[in-house]
């Protein structure tokens, strides 16, 4: 049934394409023309408004993705930072451990 369904959505797309272009094939009058004229600047204006919308939800999620990487930077710099005081620890413990055991060693 979804099948068939997009069938005949397809079918009335196609009509419905057919009868656009039969539409502007058929302008015979500069009235016709004007109105058509009339209807393309309007869904030129439409496009333009929806392009600069678009444009400007874009620059947004630029500008948002920017600050998430700036971000991401700043956490990979804190965790390196936080590595490396770790594993100077690790260290300390290290030497502090073999101290420990050269010194109960030599008693």
């Amino acid at each position: 049934s979804a099948q068939i369904a997009d069938l005949q959505q397809k079918l009335l797309d196609a009509d419905n394409g057919d009868r656009a272009k039969q539409r502007w094939d058929s302008i015979a009058t500069i009235l016709e023309a004007k109105c058509a004229l009339k209807y393309l600047l309007g869904e030129l204006v439409s496009s333009k408004v929806q392009e600069s919308k678009l444009q400007s939800s874009l620059q947004q999620s630029q500008a948002s993705c920017s600050d998430v990487q700036k971000m991401l930077m700043e956490e990979r710099n804190h965790i390196a930072e936080l590595e490396t005081e770790f594993q100077n620890q690790i260290l300390v413990q290290e030497q502090q451990h073999q101290e420990k055991v050269n010194h109960s060693s030599w008693k």
